[in-house]
């Protein structure tokens, strides 16, 4: 397929322009209908919606509110009734507002003063939901209101629909997180075109993926985050994936490959490991479905569709750019010094392979200072709560915030998250006298039945987000209701949220088990080995444990909120920890994947464990750590999305993708393999044989058995760099698959001998005390082949 590709280029670029084109035209032309579908069948607040929608089935719409304040004086004070009034009556002649409930008009309005004459409120219903009101609609309605502003009157707004619009500009959060990868990718490659492939696949991969969700909004329901966290997620993986296929292709070119030939060999080697890692995202992801909740059901849908089109990209679109650029995938200098001296010979080495040897040397010590860090990081997760973020948690200097403080200083902090007692039945008076004897409520109020149903407002003394609210909550229900004999159901958008994380925390267990149990397997199917899913598992809650502790930290203490403009600390959104630990699960086995195959490939050729791992975190740490810093950059981007949840979302992954990288992955992994062990690649014969084959690294040609031609040796000295000769070096001869075919010592004056069956290509690894391994191709022909060795002290050198 990579061959395919490179070869017909522009007839792929051409595909994949009109299919980006022709889905940006379509989903432009069908516009958006996401919609939030809180369902959550079987719990209280659920009964008490339903009740309500068959009382009042009129009750649609967003409901909004324009608050003001004034200094001095009173809100009744006739002049400022005339300049509030005339704006209110005119937000209410505007097309799409269903109703303006005033202050200054009808029976009920004394109601929306404050006690203190200082503020003030009206409500606005739009006649649809949040995300269905046009946004010119809600620009005129603040236009309008904050019109009537003036020394000594504040006008502010607060609302679903007057939230949608002060966010930032879509896409600017998208913008910056590719700037700041492309910043990263420049140094990493030091050539302009190398740093544009990664951006362009994630640039198509998002862009499909994100209209195709934008699309499928009209069929199913898709929440307006979805789109946020696809393309959190997309950008990501998209500049990942790539980044691994170029390094190994530019990699290729410098030892001296055809461009085609290196684009293939990168394909069918980091592309097969991108295939699979961009798989184990997706099941990931789909983990999220066995909590039954419907909200993260587009979630998923919007997620695992930008993922596969980012795998897809990176899989075909990029052979056939990196067809295009042919050896300029190199930086001038590299195309010069490959001009000049000839192909470099495949060594890892610089700081990564000096870092390897070092693990090697102290696995105990560096694995026990990783533990440390990432046990002091999780300590906050321990006074982790669920909840709900509101419009409290906006920036201060947002209307939406200022009208939750006004609303909350003129009437009360519970104010902003109103209870609905809803009651079908038994002795509604009972009842009320019973909620305005509870501790913690500030006011009742028990409006009009309707077809025999009633709704009891209740006004608590507490924020929506703070846990004696939740208290009260358990008060009504366990206590009030059933002493009163009523059948009443508790409901509101409070309640809904915490029922939300309720059913979140109940269900959580079962989610973890579900995604590791599938990561499990996968990795076990991939790698042949018991102990490197296990560890990948363990290494999986070690990292959420220390992410979520960091997320507590920020969000719900409130550590460093002001530094990054997110406005005030509340608990953590219900939905997060589910999606979060998706695309942490997701990204971690993409890191385990990349590492792991590269060890997992060198102990196929060489036996030796050690090496394995020392070769594997050498030749890969400096890539995975490139691409965890991109994922950080972009990641922390969508601070600046506007949006609460994507915000904690960055914050979240983006510190899960730094400790998992710098930490687990570049030490606290390897120093565990290295203490295991051969043990590392454990596993039962009979359960060899019953997995099916999943091969992560490609084929091996077809080797030569014993017996196939005339029978040869391979025959020559082991010497040090200065020509010292190396005795009792361990020569081993191998099939290209990792066979063992024969394995010898060499003599003092270092000669060895070893046989081989047939003509063919082999491998011969070299090991010595205190000298590095070396393993090289050799080609036998019909005849005996001489072949020297030298080896280095210490020297780290790859499979060549």
């Amino acid at each position: 397929m990579a061959r395919w590709c490179y070869r017909h280029r522009l007839v792929v670029l051409l595909l994949w322009v009109g299919a980006l084109f022709g889905l940006g035209f379509s989903a432009s032309t069908a516009g958006t209908n996401y919609a939030n579908v809180f369902s959550l069948p079987d719990t209280d607040s659920k009964s008490a919606y339903d009740l309500m929608e068959k009382a009042f089935p009129n009750t649609s719409g967003d409901t909004d509110t324009v608050v003001w304040k004034v200094d001095q004086g009173s809100v009744k004070d006739q002049a400022v009734q005339d300049r509030i009034q005339p704006a209110l009556d005119r937000i209410a002649r505007m097309k799409g507002v269903g109703a303006v409930a005033s202050p200054y008009t009808g029976p009920r309005g004394a109601a929306q003063i404050s006690s203190d004459g200082k503020i003030a409120y009206a409500q606005l219903t739009f006649a649809k939901r949040a995300n269905e009101v046009p946004k010119d609609l809600v620009q005129n309605v603040m236009d309008t209101a904050q019109g009537a502003r003036k020394s000594g009157l504040h006008v502010e707004l607060g609302g679903q629909a007057i939230q949608r619009v002060q966010q930032p500009p879509q896409g600017l959060s998208e913008s910056v997180g590719i700037i700041a990868a492309a910043v990263v990718l420049f140094l990493a490659f030091g050539s302009f075109f190398a740093m544009m492939l990664p951006i362009a696949i994630a640039v198509f991969g998002v862009g499909m993926g994100l209209f195709s969700t934008q699309l499928l909004s009209h069929t199913t329901d898709i929440p307006d985050i979805a789109p946020l966290l696809a393309s959190l997620i997309g950008l990501g993986v998209g500049i990942d994936y790539a980044l691994f296929i170029v390094t190994r292709h530019r990699r290729g070119i410098l030892r001296g490959l055809d461009p085609e030939e290196s684009a293939v060999t990168a394909l069918n080697t980091s592309g097969r490991a991108v295939l699979f890692a961009g798989g184990t995202v997706c099941i990931a992801l789909a983990g999220m479905l066995v909590t039954r909740l419907r909200f993260l059901d587009g979630v998923v849908v919007g997620t695992s569709l930008t993922v596969v089109l980012s795998v897809l990209a990176a899989t075909t679109l990029l052979p056939a750019l990196l067809g295009f650029l042919g050896p300029r995938v190199l930086s001038r200098r590299q195309r010069r010094r490959l001009a000049a001296d000839g192909p470099e010979p495949e060594r890892a080495s610089g700081l990564a392979a000096r870092w390897s040897t070092n693990v090697e040397k102290r696995p105990r010590r560096i694995a026990a200072l990783a533990l440390v860090v990432m046990a002091v990081l999780a300590i906050p997760v321990l006074s982790l709560r669920l909840g709900a973020t509101d419009q409290g948690n906006d920036n201060a200097s947002s209307t939406t915030r200022k009208a939750y403080d006004l609303l909350a200083d003129g009437f009360g902090p519970g104010f902003n998250g109103p209870l609905q007692v809803v009651t079908a039945g038994g002795d509604t008076a009972q009842l009320v006298k019973g909620i305005e004897s509870t501790p913690g409520v500030a006011r009742v109020a028990a409006l009009p039945p309707a077809q025999g149903v009633t709704v009891i407002q209740v006004v608590p003394k507490t924020s929506p987000q703070s846990k004696e609210t939740d208290d009260l909550i358990d008060t009504l229900r366990d206590e009030v209701i059933p002493k009163a004999g009523a059948e009443a159901h508790v409901g509101g958008v409070t309640a809904v949220s915490k029922d939300f994380a309720s059913v979140t925390g109940d269900r959580l267990p079962l989610f973890i088990a579900t995604i590791i149990g599938l990561g499990f397997l996968l990795l076990l199917i991939a790698f042949r080995s018991l102990v490197v899913p296990l560890t990948a598992a363990l290494m999986n809650l070690i990292a959420a444990a220390s992410s979520f502790g960091v997320l507590v930290a920020v969000f719900q203490w409130g550590w460093g909120l002001d530094l990054l403009g997110l406005g005030k600390e509340g608990p953590i959104n219900a939905f997060l920890p589910v999606i979060m630990l998706s695309l942490l699960f997701g990204l971690s086995m993409d890191y385990q994947v990349f590492l792991v195959s590269r060890m997992h490939e060198e102990w196929v050729h060489t036996r030796d464990n050690a090496r394995a791992v020392r070769v594997g975190l050498a030749e890969t740490s400096r890539v995975i750590n490139s691409a965890a810093l991109i994922m950080v950059c972009v990641f922390l981007a969508f601070v600046l999305s506007g949006d609460s949840g994507a915000a904690m979302a960055g914050v979240g992954l983006a510190a899960a993708v730094a400790l998992d990288a710098f930490i687990l992955r570049t030490a606290l992994v390897p120093a565990a393999m290295h203490l295991l062990g051969n043990s590392n690649w454990w596993l039962p014969a009979w359960l060899e044989k019953r997995l099916p084959h999943l091969a992560v690294e490609p084929s091996e040609e077809a080797e030569p058995e014993p017996g196939e031609g005339p029978a040869s040796v391979v025959h020559g000295f082991i010497r040090s760099v200065d020509g010292e000769p190396v005795g009792g070096a361990s020569v081993t001869l191998l099939t290209k698959g990792g066979r063992q075919l024969d394995r010898v010592t060499s003599l003092a004056d270092g000669s060895y001998i070893v046989s081989v069956p047939g003509p063919g290509a082999y491998l011969l690894a070299t090991t010595a005390e205190s000298y590095g391994s070396r393993a090289a191709q050799v080609v036998v022909a019909d005849g005996p082949l001489v072949f020297d060795v030298e080896l280095a002290e210490g020297e780290v050198d790859a499979v060549n």
